[in-house]
C-alpha cells in the first residue's frame, strides 16, 4: 500500500466530494446526480490512487482505489448528512457503492502502465 498516493488521491476525491455536496445543497440539479456522482468521483480517486503508486501490483491498485473512494465518498456523505440533505442510512449504502467503483477506478488506473520485470 503505497499510503502517500492514498492520502494524495483520498484527499482530491474528499475536495471533489465536498464540492459536489455543497453545489448541490443548494442546487436541486446537481443534488439529483449525487449518486452517479459520487460514485464517478470516487472513480477518479482510485485511478489518481493507481497512478501516484509506481510498482503498484493491480492488487494493489485495487485495494488502494478501493481505499482512496471510500474515504472520499464517506466524508462527502457525512457533509451532505450534517447539510441535512440524506438519510443516515445512507452513510453505509453510498461508502460501500463507492468503494467498488473506486476499486474499479484502481484497476482502470493499470491500463497503459508498463509492466514491472519480475524475477524468475
Amino acid at each position: 500500500m503505497n499510503t502517500r498516493a492514498l492520502a494524495i488521491a483520498s484527499t482530491v476525491g474528499t475536495v471533489l466530494q465536498v464540492a459536489m455536496v455543497v453545489a448541490g445543497h443548494s442546487s436541486p440539479a446537481v443534488k439529483a446526480l449525487f449518486a452517479v456522482g459520487g460514485m464517478g468521483l470516487s472513480l477518479v480517486a482510485g485511478v489518481l490512487y493507481a497512478r501516484l503508486a509506481p510498482g503498484a501490483t493491480r492488487g494493489d491498485a485495487a485495494v488502494g482505489g478501493l481505499l482512496a473512494g471510500a474515504i472520499c465518498a464517506f466524508l462527502g456523505i457525512l457533509v451532505s448528512h450534517l447539510l441535512g440533505d440524506v438519510p443516515t442510512s445512507l452513510l453505509a449504502l453510498g461508502t460501500v457503492s463507492s468503494a467498488v467503483t473506486g476499486a474499479i477506478g484502481g484497476l482502470l488506473g493499470m491500463l497503459g502502465r508498463p509492466k514491472l520485470a519480475t524475477a524468475r
